[in-house]
């Protein structure tokens, strides 16, 4: 963490995050460590669908189709954020961090990340193999955070 601190630091980047199923808990990792002020925009956790659609002004209809969960709602996020924040790399998370809630097509522990940096965007799908909510958090983060610095090194 540390490490990409001052990594976005040298390079003069910031970051913003639309978290879902990780409830802020990426926002929190990184604004524990010193020096985040210098890197850290803002974070948004839009937990519901209302939420990703008044804040981040998802389509109704990308959640209607392909759900909350999907590829096309985390790339939504992350390029909207990216027109709200106008940080220099932006990140989405979305999925099923169970216990509970997972389907056959939707498993607990499928997570979409979406990593924006100027005008690449890549959408990363994990299924993480825990089925403790709390783990599958954890997960995330940490491969949020290795995408991230495997981005800007």
């Amino acid at each position: 963490m540390k490490s990409l601190i001052k990594i976005l630091s040298n390079k003069k980047l910031k970051i913003s995050f639309a978290e879902s199923c990780s409830g802020g808990l990426l926002a929190s990792r990184v604004t524990s460590i010193s020096g985040a002020s210098k890197i850290f925009d803002l974070g948004f956790v839009t937990y519901s669908n209302q939420a990703k659609i008044k804040i981040l002004k998802i389509n109704k209809n990308i959640i209607r189709k392909y759900g909350a969960v999907s590829h096309e709602c985390c790339f939504a996020m992350v390029n909207n954020l990216s027109q709200i924040s106008k940080a220099n790399i932006n990140v989405s998370i979305t999925g099923i961090a169970g216990p509970k809630g997972g389907t056959k097509n939707k498993p607990v522990g499928l997570v979409y990340i979406g990593v924006k940096k100027g005008n690449k965007i890549y959408i990363n799908k994990c299924l993480f193999k825990s089925k403790k909510r709390s783990s599958i958090q954890k997960a995330t983060v940490k491969k949020v955070l290795n995408l991230v610095l495997s981005i800007v090194k």
